[in-house]
């Protein structure tokens, strides 16, 4: 057990453990180490020296007292080599190192049966809970799963440089998405939606031309998100799904009308009533426009891509008042967020709340005050809010103060893209990219720190050079593709239109596509170093001096390469478990750092912590002007179904002081009593209903914000405990 005793005095209970090649930690067994020395001397070229094997394996734990910290695998094997010549058997010693070498070679051939028959078993916790939204149960998604497992293995030991996995395994960084990494594929994006149906687009070599209708281009739309999900692993945008879509509806609109005309021509023997003609033209487009959403809602819910889950999905929603399909796009608005107060009906024919697609609503000076013209959206949005946690907010004013003036939607729930202008001079959004990320562990620097401010800078310096050379090569990995790896995204216009055996390279040059670095743990750093939560004045200066300190890194990097370098605040669904757990395992029970079971994300304030709804937005909103490349922040409310007002009153305090944030509250679900409010974590940290205390998983529907997104299939160990430390903040 590891305490702080202030912020500098650490006090230690020496407990011997083993670093393995994993990184995991077991108990330290000299009988182990005995038994494969005998195994040695007893091999066809080994000599049996009686007592020997039991003196090394000893003398080996007697080395590791000594030591402080724990040994490595790698480090025993190297003790039992020496030692034997010491103890005069070199042919044992030769035969130790020869049996190592084809344990090696074992490793090297396959190193993954475990990991994929424990999926198969459905024993491999750690996999199975790794993502919220995927059903590790189902074999489509144990597909996508036990290709990650042979992938990562690939990728540890052919393509990712042994020191970054060293740092990865240990946990001093973690490069997401490592199951993906052997193929060409990127992280998230915003999909160029406008330029694919208003100039047509090609499905599996199929050519889909122009929608002529609402409904029509809804369908492709689905198609699309599809097609994409399948060629990447992030989340993908629609950078606003009101604007691109409202054209469309105005075609139904048109169609409608000259229908209504000729039936009142033609059918009732009449001049044409043109207002009469008009307002049956729009019932019936408003019709299309219902059953046009409801198509979006219901597939992307349902489709399974090759990832095995559905599409992460978020539509984007803004429109300016002086647009010319405004009326067409406040319908698409109201449509949407009308059929998500609703929810989707579960298998008990019960309307629950769907985890896809995301929803961001934009505040602006159009609909954020009593009396704007569009502010019965608003009203809408919020009260859809207080039910089902979606749409979440960007404050077009605080996002124009960040981002030279433009406001446009984040890559999946977070990631943000830096400006961009073409050679026109115009800023481009749609058909942009992000490479990867890799995320660093603030509070592991601060635990090596040992209470040293200075010290704690250096070590984060030279772990940012690690990052840094990390991201490189998912850039490398990356930069010789052609645009045949992924026709949808790059020959028929998802992110570009080239030509077929044309290589992707200058779509990766200055800045047009991002490379993110991300971080986690600031709260628990300040503990470690400043014996305080970073919302102390003491805390909050060396808090501010950790995010400077990783912005001018990227910047750095990008001045010098030209990439698109950009600091983001990890979601950390699973790493805020997997980090927390490695340095628990290496460094004891820390209080308030690794006796939690979480870490907390990127810059939030620690879930436990007592703070109220503005207070909290204010404080985190200064986070988000430095970490660009990726931010959001939440406050969890009650149910406030009944009070909307409320939730309209801190919805216009998002508009006037941070960029981006959501609520969180609770829409839960019982298939056994029909329960419907919120499932408990109980004291073993299971999920159970109150009133029939159903711990049944399969018959449980859970509805939480895992990061940016809602997660509905469940968590791992440490991001329950973290679900269910949160506090209300009103």
């Amino acid at each position: 057990m590891l305490r702080p005793a202030g912020p500098f005095v650490y006090k230690e209970e020496i407990m011997l453990e083993v670093i393995k090649r994993d990184g995991k930690k077991v108990p330290f067994q000299k009988e182990k180490i005995a038994a494969a020395i005998e195994k040695a001397m007893n091999s066809s070229s080994g000599i049996y020296q009686e007592g020997v094997a039991d003196k090394i394996a000893a003398e080996i734990e007697e080395y590791a007292k000594g030591l402080g910290h724990s040994m490595t695998i790698y480090s025993i094997e190297d003790q039992v080599y020496y030692k034997l010549l010491d103890n005069h058997n070199p042919a044992t010693a030769r035969a130790y190192e020869n049996y190592k070498a084809m344990q090696a070679f074992k490793r090297h051939i396959n190193t993954t049966d475990d990991g994929v028959l424990s999926l198969i078993r459905q024993t491999n916790v750690d996999v199975m809970d790794e993502n919220s939204n995927k059903n590790a149960h189902v074999v489509s998604t144990q597909r996508d799963l036990i290709a990650g497992e042979v992938s990562k293995d690939i990728a540890r030991r052919k393509l990712i440089p042994l020191d970054i996995v060293q740092a990865h395994d240990s946990g001093a960084i973690h490069f997401h998405d490592m199951d993906y990494i052997i193929q060409p594929m990127f992280n998230c994006c915003l999909i160029n939606l406008e330029d694919m149906l208003q100039n047509g687009t090609v499905i599996n070599g199929k050519k889909i031309d122009t929608p002529k209708s609402f409904q029509v281009a809804c369908t492709v739309t689905t198609q699309i998100i599809a097609q994409v999900a399948s060629g990447q692993y992030g989340g993908q945008s629609i950078n606003g799904v009101d604007r691109i879509l409202a054209p469309f509806v105005r075609k139904s609109y048109e169609k409608y009308l000259a229908a209504v005309i000729e039936e009142q021509k033609e059918i009732y023997g009449i001049e044409p009533d043109m207002e009469k003609a008009e307002e049956i033209a729009w019932k019936r487009t408003r019709k299309e426009v219902k059953d046009g959403i409801q198509t979006i809602q219901y597939q992307i819910n349902t489709l399974m891509t090759t990832n095995g889950q559905a599409p992460f999905v978020t539509l984007f929603m803004y429109f300016q008042p002086d647009y010319e399909y405004a009326k067409e796009a406040a319908m698409i608005d109201e449509e949407i967020l009308e059929q998500r107060l609703q929810g989707i009906k579960n298998e008990q024919d019960v309307y629950v709340t769907p985890a896809f697609p995301k929803l961001i609503y934009v505040l602006d000076e159009h609909n954020v005050h009593p009396g704007s013209p569009y502010y019965y959206l608003t009203e809408l949005a919020a009260k859809c809010t207080a039910k089902r946690m979606y749409p979440d907010y960007i404050s077009a004013k605080k996002m124009r103060e960040i981002y030279e003036g433009n406001v446009f939607s984040p890559m999946g729930c977070r990631s943000f893209l830096s400006p961009w202008k073409n050679k026109e001079g115009k800023y481009v959004w749609d058909g942009r990219f992000n490479m990867g990320v890799v995320s660093i562990n603030l509070p592991q620097i601060g635990i090596l720190a040992r209470g040293d401010e200075k010290k704690f800078f250096e070590i984060l310096d030279k772990r940012l050079e690690l990052c840094h050379r990390a991201l490189l090569l998912r850039y490398d990995l990356l930069k010789d593709i052609t645009s045949d790896v992924s026709p949808i995204h790059w020959q028929y216009g998802a992110i570009a239109r080239l030509k077929k055996g044309e290589k992707v390279f200058p779509l990766m040059q200055n800045g047009y596509a991002t490379l993110s670095l991300g971080y986690i743990g600031i709260y628990e750093a300040s503990v470690l170093i400043k014996g305080k939560t970073h919302t102390s004045p003491e805390g909050e200066k060396f808090a501010l001096k950790i995010i400077h300190r990783l912005r001018d890194a990227v910047d750095s990097w990008k001045k010098e390469s030209g990439l698109g370098f950009a600091l983001y605040g990890t979601p950390a669904e699973s790493l805020t478990n997997r980090f927390c757990a490695i340095d628990k395992a290496r460094f004891g029970e820390i209080k308030d750092v690794t006796d939690k079971g979480y870490y907390t994300n990127s810059y939030h304030v620690d879930v436990r912590e007592p703070i109220n709804v503005f207070d909290k937005f204010r404080f985190e909103a200064q986070f988000q002007k430095v970490s660009t490349g990726g931010c959001i922040s939440y406050v969890e409310i009650p149910n406030m179904t009944n009070n909307v007002e409320a939730v309209l009153t801190m919805v216009r305090f998002i508009y006037d002081n941070i960029c981006y944030g959501e609520f969180n509250t609770k829409s839960d679900y019982c298939h056994v009593c029909g329960f419907d409010g919120e499932i408990i974590c109980n004291d073993d940290n299971e999920w159970e209903c109150p009133r029939c205390h159903n711990k049944d998983r399969s018959k449980l529907t859970v509805i939480r914000r895992t990061c940016g997104y809602l997660g509905e299939n469940f968590w791992n160990e440490g991001r329950t405990k973290e679900i269910k430390a949160r506090v209300l903040h009103i």
